[in-house]
């Protein structure tokens, strides 16, 4: 049974709580009060943590509030280099990248989220919000979606429900011309992962960030289970219906090429996998 904040020893909690103020701010609470209403903690409790993450780096601030520092930044990237998933995939994922023209981004489960391992950008000079580290509802996005599709359908409904109320949380500013975004109804959601079982293929068609489709597949290893999934991304302009057709199939070989390349590690002894934590929790 996992324990709640209150009820760990203390050296533990205070190091729960450092963590969640970390995880806080890096889910957009930048302010003294907002971090302590997220974490659960009074002001001089808040005050105290967060003086001593900015002391040693882990936060800094700014003049829009408290924001991650960089030996975070520092961290991931060598949290990066050690995931033989990533090293794995790189390759692939470059490739992939330069044959479509689109960014390709590699993620994983963990929990009920899913985590952007790396992406490649593509070369048309487009922004999108994805990054490596970025952590988002399963249920929100292609590649989250991508790695669903194992699971049952009070499964899907429940990462569904979360979704959506995290979409109401960080709802969207309105955008001049534009309705808001609306997210498919729960039957419209279960009809297109039925689809997506069958074809092994999963579209984003903008459901999750204005303006930007996607197409993934998921990615599994020697005994068939799914442990990554890959997608690629691009702006609406390049993305109708037809390409995202078009590019399916080249998606699915991507992901085809990385499940080889886990389930052979005789074959790549430059690199060897082993799952993420977290990365079949339910």
């Amino acid at each position: 049974m996992t324990m709640s904040l209150s009820t760990r020893p203390t050296g533990a909690q205070a190091l729960m709580r450092g963590l969640a103020v970390i995880d806080a701010v890096a889910e957009g609470h930048h302010g003294l009060a907002a971090i302590g209403e997220r974490i659960n903690c009074t002001r001089s409790t808040t005050h105290r943590l967060v003086s001593a993450l900015v002391h040693a780096g882990y936060l800094r601030q700014s003049p829009q509030g408290y924001q991650l520092g960089l030996k975070l930044a520092t961290l991931g990237a060598h949290a990066r280099k050690q995931m033989p998933l990533a090293a794995l995939a790189r390759p692939i994922i470059e490739a992939l990248a330069q044959k479509c023209g689109d960014s390709v981004h590699l993620g994983v489960r963990d929990g009920d989220d899913v985590v952007y391992l790396d992406k490649v950008a593509g070369s048309r000079g487009l922004e999108m919000r994805s990054r490596p580290g970025l952590r988002l509802p399963l249920a929100l996005t292609g590649v989250g979606r991508a790695l669903m599709l194992d699971l049952d359908e009070g499964q899907w409904q429940r990462l569904y429900t979360q979704a959506r109320a995290h979409q109401q949380r960080q709802s969207e500013a309105p955008v001049a011309g534009l309705s808001p975004l609306e997210p498919p109804t729960w039957p419209d959601y279960q009809t297109r992962l039925l689809d997506y079982q069958k074809t092994g293929v999963v579209l984003d068609l903008e459901d999750n960030e204005r303006g930007i489709r996607c197409v993934a597949a998921p990615v599994r290893d020697e005994q068939g289970m799914i442990v990554a999934a890959i997608s690629i991304a691009s702006a609406t302009p390049w993305m109708s219906d037809a390409r995202l057709s078009e590019l399916g199939p080249s998606v699915h070989d991507a992901a085809a090429q990385l499940s080889h390349r886990i389930a052979r590690p005789d074959l790549h002894p430059d690199a060897t996998f082993s799952p993420p934590a977290g990365a079949f929790h339910e």
